[in-house]
């Protein structure tokens, strides 16, 4: 697999779109954080290589730069000397070191591009490696309130309107069950009582009567 393969083929926006109609969207955005994450450590290390490659080129095209500088510093002090052999061997060796440099040249730019062409993909699959992260944070805050919400409706159903005017009902129902049997009961008790029973309230009652008659009797206007 090529190491940029997911960022050229897989875009993020095709991404959200199938996470969004994953039966378990966090398994699947954490599926496709784990492969970015390898992907990246793979484009890490070709980014690494080619750097270095960079790297190397730049540094021969610098030594043979320095090797022509050089090389025509001698050429100018051997004529001065009037030494025309030791003048034309150091020519001879600049122009070498001279084309070398520039092949150098042109492999350390071509390298150099690439590298920077890398670095900018590296940078991109990065930014996108964090745009899913926090992706990921979303979706598992959504993913919870829904969760959350149908757990509450599912509650819910055994809360309607209908449901709860119905016990409300029955409850009235028992209670006028539960009224009626008390008042029952009383008159049961009132007939259950014995001849006895009844002559001792009705000497109860005389007593006050008469009781009464007599607080009223002082009272009364000769």
């Amino acid at each position: 697999m090529s190491i940029f393969k997911r960022l050229r083929d897989l875009t993020l926006s095709n991404v959200y779109a199938l996470i969004e109609k994953a039966e378990d969207p966090i398994k699947l955005t954490d599926q496709y954080i784990r492969d970015m994450q390898e992907d990246l450590e793979d484009a890490e290390k070709a980014v690494a290589a080619q750097i270095a490659i960079e790297k190397k080129f730049k540094q021969l095209y610098e030594d043979q730069a320095a090797l022509v500088q050089k090389r025509t510093e001698q050429a100018h002090i051997a004529a001065q000397a009037q030494n025309i052999e030791l003048a034309r061997r150091a020519l001879e060796e600049k122009n070498a070191a001279e084309q070398k440099m520039n092949e150098f040249k042109a492999s350390y730019d071509q390298n150099k591009a690439s590298a920077d062409n890398l670095r900018g993909k590296l940078d991109e699959m990065r930014k996108q490696l964090t745009e899913m992260k926090n992706k990921r944070e979303t979706l598992v805050a959504r993913y919870n309130a829904a969760k959350a919400q149908n757990e509450i409706n599912k509650a819910m159903t055994g809360f309607g309107s209908d449901t709860a005017s119905a016990g409300l009902k029955r409850m009235e129902e028992k209670m006028l069950q539960m009224e009626a049997q008390a008042e029952a009961s009383n008159e049961m008790t009132a007939k259950g009582k014995s001849l006895d029973d009844e002559f001792a309230e009705l000497g109860k009652n005389k007593a006050v009567e008469d009781e009464l008659a007599a607080l009223m009797k002082q009272y009364e206007k000769n």
